[in-house]
């Protein structure tokens, strides 16, 4: 489509945007243009309407296509069609009755307190490298620690006197986090008798290590929790940040300060954290509507 060409160019030359945003504006505007004509040929820009973009937000959310992937979708047909008014090659912008994009937050994923305590007692063997699976779980979920900042976690950062440990989150920013009794059982049986079997002469000062004596990464550990939850039978999507999705949302619902919660999990801004209050209250709509008798 020419008119795509001319706004392609327009963003390019006066613009200067990069050739990677360039083309995500292609892909975008594309996926649209393909989804009104639906195989068949161009039709004319002037022909397209607001019922056509919503139909369109629709297909997109249908299809269980992200937040952000459609947020951004809009974004560049609003800025498409701007351009093509701004121009003269069409007279009403179709996009102007859309409403502006918002953040639609999609309610992330937990766990019930229940699945936690069996992923938390699968591993209840002596070997090392079980202690050591057991010790990671039992501190992501005691601490809604991302599964980064476990692997980053040095020893320096432990405190089992005080039951704190220290997390540097995004940007480095450093919190302290208490741990349970649980937890700290867990994580001093570890420090006392499995960490010294994993240490080589060159292994770092991370608290958690590999077979190797290296840094635990990332990876192992979404495999220890994805493992774990898969040999207790639950199924589904399983990962690390489903510990601090639960670990906050547990918090929440046995009444702990949402200001509390948003220093523990590291938010800079307290409405990320309150996304978890939403979860709550869902939860107690889907129980109302499963028992009320009216519902």
């Amino acid at each position: 489509m020419k008119e795509l060409d001319l706004f392609l160019s327009y963003l390019d030359v006066e613009c200067g945007l990069s050739r990677n945003t360039l083309e995500s504006y292609r892909s975008d505007i594309e996926i649209f243009l393909k989804y009104i004509t639906s195989g068949s040929k161009d039709i004319p820009v002037s022909a397209i309407s607001s019922a056509d973009i919503y139909k369109f937000i629709h297909s997109q959310r249908s299809r269980n296509i992200s937040a952000n992937t459609i947020i951004r979708r809009i974004v560049a047909l609003r800025m498409f069609f701007r351009f093509l008014t701004v121009e003269g090659h069409i007279k009403e912008d179709p996009s102007i009755l859309v409403d502006k994009p918002k953040s639609w937050q999609r309610l992330p994923d937990t766990l019930s307190y229940n699945e936690i305590e069996k992923i938390l007692n699968y591993y209840s063997t002596e070997k090392p490298l079980d202690i050591r699976n057991k010790t990671v779980l039992e501190i992501l979920y005691a601490t809604g620690a991302r599964a980064s900042e476990v692997s980053n976690l040095k020893l320096r950062d432990v405190n089992l006197s005080a039951g704190y440990i220290k997390c540097f989150g995004k940007g480095s920013k450093e919190r302290i986090v208490p741990i349970g009794e649980e937890a700290q059982s867990a994580l001093k049986k570890y420090l006392s008798e499995a960490r010294p079997l994993l240490v080589k002469p060159h292994s770092p000062e991370n608290v958690f290590l590999s077979r190797r004596g290296k840094i635990l990464s990332r990876e192992v550990i979404w495999s220890i929790v994805k493992h774990s939850a898969g040999m207790v039978g639950l199924r589904g999507r399983i990962y690390p940040h489903l510990l601090r999705h639960s670990f906050a949302t547990h918090l929440l619902e046995r009444g702990a300060n949402i200001r509390y919660v948003q220093e523990m999990l590291g938010h800079s801004n307290i409405a990320t954290t309150q996304i978890y209050t939403h979860i709550d209250k869902e939860r107690l709509k889907s129980v109302h509507k499963k028992y009320h008798p009216r519902a």
